[in-house]
């Protein structure tokens, strides 16, 4: 595919979280800085939060490549709604606990003798949640009892939360207050400004082997920031695309009016919304006569590929008379 065609090791735009890509924008080194902050305290919660595919989960990988596994027991695990029981037995299975047929006050000692163990081996114990937001209140509540576990002055079990924008709203509730009080360190991921949009995309190709080809311009990348927003997940996706579409036009220069196709592809297929920085649309055209355009211009381009959606636009003829 365009890997090879392009002369790259691998793909640099791929969706899953790869800590060999790890780009430290101004606002993911932030973030890092607050997680370290965090630990270096040693104690209670880490909160990190952003919109999808702002980079959380990411962040977290390159902490966890950074850990030294001889200081530290790390385990993570996905929130999807837990309550406080499942929480407890998800918490145990994340560290390797036997937790099938325990009721709760088993699962706590449970957990607390594997604690107070970490601790006397000079070990550090972090749980990592992602998907934060999707906590019960009571799973949350279930969290802070977990905190109250102490050795001496010590605690031995430290808590990183990671969630959309909504669970700063949820932390905020009043049956909340005393794990609020807890939280040590707190960072909201925004967006990447256009330069370091430009620079994430050059990073990753560089990771990749990139030597230039596909030369890319800068009014590309003004398009690509103006539909991606900053987010670098929807950097991904739209570069990915972007990449196959080269591959297939067998074109080594990509340019603003290609990254106005590749998004008006993906909106079509209902992957993409409507550009979020502003810019005009690529044929400065709209309704129903501009998307007709743009449906036969990818009939033309891929061919039989999209054969099919050439019955759609002879549909559609009828109803661009009436438009006048």
């Amino acid at each position: 595919m365009y890997t090879e065609f392009y002369g790259l090791s691998a793909f640099p735009f791929q969706l899953t979280p790869d800590p060999r890509f790890f780009f430290e924008s101004s606002i993911h080194r932030r973030a890092v800085a607050h997680l370290l902050f965090g630990l270096d305290q040693g104690e209670g919660f880490i909160v990190v939060t952003g919109d999808i595919g702002a980079g959380k989960t990411t962040v977290l990988g390159h902490l966890l490549e950074n850990l030294d596994p001889a200081l530290v027991v790390a385990a993570k695990l996905v929130s999807t709604g837990l309550d406080a029981d499942d929480l407890l037995r998800s918490v145990a299975a994340a560290f390797g606990l036997a937790f099938e047929g325990r009721d709760k006050a088993a699962l706590l000692r449970a957990i607390e003798a594997f604690l107070l163990a970490n601790h006397g081996r000079g070990l550090r114990t972090l749980l990592l949640i992602d998907e934060a937001q999707n906590l019960t209140p009571a799973a949350l509540e279930e969290l802070r009892m977990l905190s109250n576990f102490q050795v001496g002055a010590k605690a031995p079990l430290q808590s990183f939360l990671l969630g959309q924008p909504e669970f700063r709203q949820r932390l905020a509730a009043p049956g909340l207050e005393q794990l609020r009080q807890r939280i040590i360190a707190s960072y909201h991921l925004g967006s990447l400004s256009r330069e370091e949009s430009r620079d994430y995309v050059l990073h990753r190709l560089g990771v990749a082997g990139w030597r230039n080809d596909p030369e890319i311009s800068e009014e590309a990348f003004d398009r690509l920031f103006a539909q991606a927003g900053g987010v670098p997940r929807r950097i991904n996706l739209l570069c990915s695309r972007l990449l196959l579409f080269g591959f297939l036009e067998g074109r080594h220069r990509l340019d603003g009016e290609a990254v106005a196709l590749v998004a008006d592809d993906l909106r079509r297929e209902g992957i993409q919304a409507e550009e979020t920085v502003g810019l005009a649309p690529a044929d400065g055209e709209g309704g129903l006569a501009g998307r007709l355009t743009r449906l036969e211009q990818t009939v033309a381009r891929h061919g039989k590929a999209l054969e099919f959606l050439a019955p759609v636009a002879e549909r559609l003829m009828p109803r661009l008379t009436d438009c006048g």
